[in-house]
Formats: structure tokens, C-alpha cells, sequence
């Protein structure tokens, strides 16, 4: 793995007023078959893991994620580009309220009823 930190971090803006900054922190280099976490503060865990061929962009939906207390949800913004999101539980208001502030909506819970029983 080969993480570099900017010690300046790139800012840019987004959302529909551009009234959101973002700050690109640095970048992360991962070999095949190696792994990075992310921690929140309530100790949830996200996995991003390289793979010969791509990337894993979640761990399981429908386990690993929800046992640290997360939903993915796949969304839409108003330019119809689709996203894939993962929401702590406990942030679920403020996760209604990004989405209408910049008119997104979700299309599809990839860990609920009835797609998980389709799969």
C-alpha cells in the first residue's frame, strides 16, 4: 500500500448550489489482495478492497454492513447520475436531508426486501 497525504489539501465545490466544499485529503495506492478500512466514530467499519481485476466497492450489503450499523442505498441525482451510498443508521435524518436539499432520491436499498429475496 502507498498512501500519500497532501499537506495542502485540494479543495473543490459541489452540490446543487455549490455551497458544499470538499477537501481531497491524499491519495491511497492499494496492491491486489490488500484492504483499507474506514472507522466512524461510533467504531462502524467500511472496507475497500483491491482485487486483480477492480475494486470491492462494499463489503457485504446484507451482513458486514449492517452489522456496523450501515444501509446502501443505490441513488440518483437530478442530472440522473447514479450513485452508490452508504448510510450510518443513525444518521438517517441527515441523510433525508442531503437528499432533498439536492433533489436526490434513492432508487433501490440493496440490503431490503423484496431484493434481497430476488437474489
Amino acid at each position: 500500500m502507498k498512501f500519500e497525504l497532501k499537506e495542502t489539501p485540494r479543495t473543490y465545490k459541489v452540490g446543487l448550489e455549490n455551497q458544499i466544499t470538499i477537501k481531497d485529503m491524499g491519495t491511497i495506492s492499494l496492491e491486489s489482495d490488500e484492504q483499507v478500512t474506514f472507522i466512524t466514530p461510533g467504531e462502524g467499519e467500511y472496507d475497500l478492497c483491491r482485487k486483480s481485476w477492480g475494486y470491492y466497492a462494499t463489503p457485504s450489503v446484507n451482513d458486514r454492513l449492517k452489522r456496523f450499523g450501515f444501509k446502501t442505498a443505490v441513488v440518483r441525482n437530478s442530472k440522473g447520475q447514479v450513485y452508490i451510498m452508504i448510510v450510518e443508521i443513525s444518521k438517517m435524518t441527515a441523510f433525508k436531508d442531503y437528499l432533498a436539499e439536492e433533489c436526490n432520491e434513492v432508487i433501490q436499498w440493496l440490503d431490503e426486501e423484496p431484493l434481497m429475496r430476488e437474489l
